[in-house]
């Protein structure tokens, strides 16, 4: 079992940026593909970003791309997701989540985290 925890989140303006981290304790996190998605109100749930276990393989959403990267340290059982130019539609709860494959997929994701807030305001 993994424990995955968020942080970074925020509120900052247009064409800002944020890093946000996702960490866990268990040395089996290096095991993992490990995921962002993200879910603004009362919509669902999107697929972010995603790097497989070694770190040597990233994907984006389309929204994304280009504006975000994805990054992880084994060492520190953390990942990384660097948001710049940031814009209001990036306004989300974003997640993190690990799992055995590499999928955009959430459901084949088996351990999710709180999830961190952020707001990008106009």
């Amino acid at each position: 079992q993994v424990h995955l925890v968020e942080s970074g989140g925020g509120l900052v303006q247009a064409g800002g940026s944020l890093t946000l981290s996702c960490a866990a304790s268990e040395r089996t996190f290096n095991e993992y593909a490990i995921a962002w998605f993200r879910q603004a109100p009362g919509k669902e749930r999107h697929f972010v970003a995603l790097i497989g276990a070694a770190g040597s393989r990233t994907y984006y959403a389309d929204s994304v791309k280009g504006r975000f990267t994805i990054s992880r340290d084994n060492a520190k059982n953390t990942v990384f997701l660097q948001t710049n130019s940031l814009k209001p539609e990036d306004t989300a709860v974003y997640a993190c989540a690990a799992g055995r494959g590499q999928s955009i997929v959430a459901a084949d994701y088996d351990y999710w985290g709180q999830g961190t807030q952020v707001t990008v305001s106009s």
